[in-house]
């Protein structure tokens, strides 16, 4: 496949940190410290629910670095962001057809934009450690029984 064009994977990363950055729905006060935007291991949980799979470090870095090139998302200290064209995509994404939402995003990437390329990279330890974080979040948390904690008398 073509490097100038949108790979699926490239729409999946979008998707992915669109939804865990809640583009449009949940913005922060002005007065909150919290940088706006997710890290790294949002961004994999939330690809992971999407296609039962975490995406490798390369997959992730090539995204970005197009993703970012393009002008759709941006990435300071570890923060991944949407720009407000990034939005301006979402928003304006087909919404209609048996397609899935990175599917039709793939499309809209491919209808409005050539991919770019940033000079980002993606160390291999921060993915790792973004991975492990996210497997140590996913572990549930035991259930205690209410059997065990009634009194008996």
């Amino acid at each position: 496949m073509g490097e100038r064009q949108w790979q699926w994977t490239d729409a999946w990363i979008f998707v992915s940190l669109v939804i865990a950055h809640g583009a449009g729905r949940h913005r922060r006060a002005a007065s909150s410290r919290r940088p706006l935007g997710v890290r790294l291991t949002d961004v994999l949980s939330t690809a992971d629910h999407l296609n039962r799979a975490i995406p490798e470090r390369q997959e992730v870095e090539v995204a970005i670095r197009r993703l970012v090139g393009t002008g759709l998302v941006s990435v300071t200290d570890g923060w991944f962001r949407i720009t407000p064209e990034g939005e301006r995509l979402w928003r304006t994404r087909p919404h209609a057809g048996l397609a899935t939402t990175v599917d039709t995003v793939q499309g809209a990437l491919s209808r409005r934009h050539t991919p770019g390329d940033a000079d980002w990279h993606l160390d291999e330890a921060e993915h790792a450690a973004a991975v492990q974080e996210y497997a140590v979040r996913s572990i549930p948390t035991p259930r205690r029984s209410p059997r065990k904690h009634a009194r008996r008398d």
